[in-house]
């Protein structure tokens, strides 16, 4: 198929419109139409069903759409990796990590990062699952656990330790805990422990949740674990960093916790040099070490 006639098609179909796209292709009507009904008679199939108020795609229409609009966003992306080597910060940058890590710390902090760069589009892929960074599924990945993967530049980020906190007004209503053993007169509110997540959290919930306690709400994502705590449900184990955005929260029991969670950045050695993944990286490293510092000022 006829690449120059692929692109009118699409331009066509994004528009729903002769005229719309032919202002988008600086092309006159009657050129994008009959580059339209070549392209019909080449492949034999009608792409549009012609109305007063405009085109709507045929089934082979939307077929043909699928697939161009696939390669207009491939296209979109090498040309962003190959203008990588210039001082421009733009383009799509995959990044994935944990639901709760990116729900909870990186969301609320990557305005920052469009404030230096607004021409960057990020697709943000919140999952436990690690995704194959050398088969390029992200360009970036923070994950709760050094990568196992080769040919990856890693980094150290941070470490996290898991913790309880209740509202005053819980436990203001059912009383502060003092000890483990107490926890068996509360609701405690925690990630499923089937839901993947990581060792740490894992061997340091299992005995409290097999404990014979009161009532248990488990969630598969600590969002769900948070908005439950703070709202007074019971008491949540929570990664340490939500309670700087949420001051409302009590920490209960101080001395207990989980053993410390690593934190890296990685990202495949052939990203090494790519302007959208350096500017990512330092965004990410200049707010932990904020992060950082204001947990020390508050010691």
């Amino acid at each position: 198929m006829d690449w120059d006639k692929l692109r009118i098609f699409h331009a066509v179909a994004d528009a729903g419109s002769l005229t719309h796209a032919g202002n988008t292709l600086h092309l006159s009507q009657s050129a994008v139409s009959r580059q339209i009904r070549a392209l019909e008679e080449s492949l034999d199939v009608i792409l549009f069903h012609r109305h007063a108020r405009g085109l709507i795609l045929t089934e082979q229409g939307e077929l043909l759409f699928d697939a161009t609009a696939e390669m207009s966003k491939k296209l979109e992306s090498t040309e962003a990796r190959i203008r990588d080597a210039e001082d421009e910060v733009f383009g799509e940058l995959r990044v994935t990590t944990t639901t709760g890590f990116g729900t909870l710390w990186l969301a609320p902090r990557i305005g920052k990062l469009y404030d230096k760069y607004p021409d960057l589009k990020i697709d943000l892929v919140l999952e436990e699952r690690v995704l194959d960074l050398p088969m390029r599924e992200a360009d970036v990945a923070i994950r709760m656990k050094e990568p196992s993967q080769a040919d990856l530049v890693r980094r150290r980020l941070m470490t996290v330790n898991m913790r309880f906190y209740a509202t005053q007004q819980y436990l203001d209503k059912f009383g502060t805990p003092q000890s483990l053993e107490d926890l068996a007169n509360h609701r405690i509110l925690s990630q499923n422990l089937t839901a993947r997540q990581v060792n740490e959290s894992v061997k340091w919930l299992k005995p409290i949740l097999n404990a014979d306690h009161t009532s248990h709400l488990t969630v598969n994502h600590y969002f769900g674990v948070l908005q439950a705590t703070v709202n007074h449900v019971g008491i949540g184990a929570l990664p340490a960093y939500v309670s700087k955005k949420f001051p409302e929260l009590v920490r209960v029991l101080p001395d207990e916790e989980s053993q410390e969670i690593p934190v890296f950045l990685a990202y495949p050695e052939e990203l090494r040099h790519s302007k959208r993944v350096q500017a990512f990286r330092d965004f990410i490293v200049e707010e932990i070490r904020a992060y950082n510092k204001s947990n020390n000022d508050t010691k």
